[in-house]
């Protein structure tokens, strides 16, 4: 790759069917519950997948923000890993087809790097674009994992758009991406799901389930998904533990389900009634939990003397 090549090709673009889907996980904007580092790690996990070309880090990266890993063993670096962005292609459980655009999201260059992708899903032909990532929300974890939708894929968004704000956000470049693909009128969908902002920095394996759920409905792919049950059932089983133990969380999560509940929108699931109780911060019942975990662990350290 030269210096002012953004991207080279490394398998052969040629051999690949036209019509395939591509789906976008990229990170560095918002991430809650770790939505799309699981959903990328689920995929690269069972499914077989190969590399079809890699993006230069040196005209997109900005390695102080993201610096690389070095290994080092002794008295000397044996290696470095560097981040990788690149697009590749999978095949899902059905044996069908799709592409992958994965990694991080550039920090220079946008549009460059949303025109050569452009570029890109038309030299394969693709013929779709499903991208995702997670907000954190004031909603409890009691409730399903909401949605909202971006894009053209009206169907979609009629389906499970729950949350359609008119207001300004900050931008990721898949925003834009969506923007431009959309004006070429490539069916685009973006799924922002709705994570309970107290669990937010947290693994949260239902959020990436239903990633999964979401991702497969808009492409026809068929992904595995029992591991990420089976996880999360086990999360499930912890945090209701947590608040089982604790009346003070029950109280603060009892606030967020009550906010929750809005009968002015009918149907349409509400995040915050105007009637609702003071909403506890994701301070709070973060404390909630540590001061809970503290005290799990003075118990069981008081049983083993």
């Amino acid at each position: 790759m030269s210096e002012t090549e953004i991207f080279s090709w490394v398998g052969d673009a040629s051999a690949i069917e036209p019509g395939l889907p591509m789906i976008a996980t990229l990170t560095g904007f918002n991430d809650s519950g770790s939505c799309v580092t699981q959903f990328s790690d689920h995929l690269f996990s069972h499914l077989d997948n190969e590399l079809l070309l890699t993006f230069s880090n040196d005209r997109l990266l900005d390695y102080r923000s993201r610096r690389p890993r070095m290994f080092f063993e002794k008295d000397h670096i044996t290696s470095y890993e560097p981040p990788t962005l690149a697009v590749y292609l999978f095949t899902d459980e059905a044996g069908k087809q799709f592409l992958l655009l994965d990694g991080y999201e550039p920090d220079f260059s946008w549009n460059a790097f949303s025109e050569a992708v452009v570029d890109i899903t038309r030299t394969l032909q693709a013929s779709s674009l499903t991208w995702m990532h997670a907000i954190p929300f004031p909603i409890p974890h009691t409730r399903d994992i909401g949605v909202t939708v971006s894009g053209n894929r009206h169907d979609l968004i009629d389906e499970y758009s729950e949350w359609k704000p008119q207001t300004e956000v900050p931008g990721n470049v898949l925003h834009l991406l969506e923007y431009k693909m959309s004006g070429y009128g490539v069916p685009v969908a973006g799924f922002v799901l709705l994570v309970p902002h107290y669990l937010g920095d947290s693994e949260m394996p239902q959020v990436a389930l239903k990633a999964v759920e979401l991702v497969s409905r808009a492409t026809g792919l068929v992904f595995p998904s029992d591991s990420l049950r089976e996880t999360g059932k086990e999360f499930l089983t912890k945090l209701e533990k947590q608040v089982q133990d604790n009346e003070e969380l029950q109280k603060l999560i009892g606030n967020l389900e009550a906010g929750y509940k809005n009968s002015e929108l009918g149907p349409m699931r509400a995040p915050i009634s105007k009637k609702s109780p003071e909403m506890p911060s994701a301070d709070q019942i973060a404390e909630e939990l540590e001061g809970y975990l503290m005290q799990m662990r003075r118990g069981e350290n008081e049983n083993d003397e």
